[in-house]
């Protein structure tokens, strides 16, 4: 008997609907008071565009889409050329500086923006490509690590940082990384097949960086860099500690059984993983965690929830220890 049943869900993407500053939501009369409208952060981060530009001040954002909706219009360019991904405190193509779900206060963002595309014909020699995906959270995935002397590696044509656009026709846009993954996975052993990929615009000067750091001054009270802006699955943005020692090799544990397992990686939805299992008490509480929340889109099985298990009771016994 399986540990938890399948229904369907909304997915585990980032889009919510707010009120309008100023609007208010229906009401039933004198009896019920309006809920007031989502307050967005005061908080204010510099940008600059990873290929070299100006530096720009991002604020009033609550969720990623937002983000990178106000870097485009703070460089006045279409959203759809700048939201490839973000890095933090580097504007180079560094895979461990992504973006994901939380900010740390003293961050400075460098957005990457699509560059050339590249369609390229790929014969699967093996089961197994070599990818590793990742996605933005507003709707592009792409390429975060590519495994030694596989089938990826060995078209050099392809880099890590590539959006992965379209496969076969079929454009991507819009899709999870899990759902990318998935459908590579799925291409039969011995098929041919087209991926078009779009790679990062690459800068134009070696030195990219403010020359000094616009930041100083502008955050006093604001914490040590500790504190993190964390988007939250109900639209809203709060400040919170950074994670610890422990939860931060437990979520590298989790994003390695989540490679092995569906060839993504996802530091957002592996400290989601760790949250649900700490409160679980054995294997059966963790599996019906997992069965309530937004997890059942990525169709785990239950082994790979005997694996996740494994690797959170690992990090609890470590804890124990200390």
């Amino acid at each position: 008997m399986p540990l938890f049943k399948n229904k369907k869900t909304n997915g585990v993407d980032d889009t919510h609907t707010h009120y309008q500053q100023g609007s208010r939501p229906p009401t039933n009369g004198h009896t019920t008071p309006p809920e007031p409208p989502v307050t967005r952060p005061k908080l204010v981060f510099h940008c600059q565009q990873a290929h070299g530009s100006p530096t720009g001040i991002i604020s009033g954002f609550t969720n990623v889409k937002e983000l990178y909706q106000k870097i485009a219009e703070c460089y006045d360019i279409p959203c759809e050329d700048v939201n490839l991904f973000c890095t933090l405190n580097t504007h180079k193509v560094d895979m461990t500086k992504l973006l994901g779900g939380q900010i740390g206060l003293d961050d400075f963002i460098f957005a990457h923006r699509k560059g050339r595309p590249k369609e390229i014909e790929i014969t699967k020699t093996e089961d197994a490509l070599g990818l590793t995906i990742t996605d933005n959270g507003a709707g592009y995935a792409f390429i975060k690590r590519i495994k030694e002397d596989s089938v990826i590696d060995r078209i050099k044509h392809i880099e890590v940082g590539d959006h992965i656009e379209k496969i076969d026709g079929k454009n991507l846009v819009g899709h999870r990384h899990y759902e990318v993954a998935k459908m590579l996975k799925e291409i039969p052993r011995g098929t041919t097949f087209v991926m078009r990929v779009v790679e990062p615009l690459k800068a134009g000067f070696a030195n990219i960086g403010p020359r000094s750091d616009p930041r100083s001054g502008s955050k006093k009270g604001v914490g040590s860099g500790k504190k993190t802006l964390r988007f939250k699955a109900n639209g809203q943005a709060e400040v919170e500690d950074g994670p610890d020692d422990l939860a931060t090799s437990a979520t590298e544990k989790i994003n390695s059984l989540l490679e092995n397992f569906m060839g993504i990686n996802d530091n957002d939805l592996a400290a989601l993983i760790w949250d649900l299992g700490q409160k679980a008490q054995n294997t059966m509480e963790f599996a019906e965690a997992v069965d309530e929340s937004d997890l059942e889109a990525f169709g785990f099985t239950d082994d790979f929830i005997f694996e996740l298990w494994g690797a959170i009771t690992d990090a609890k016994a470590g804890r124990l220890k200390k």
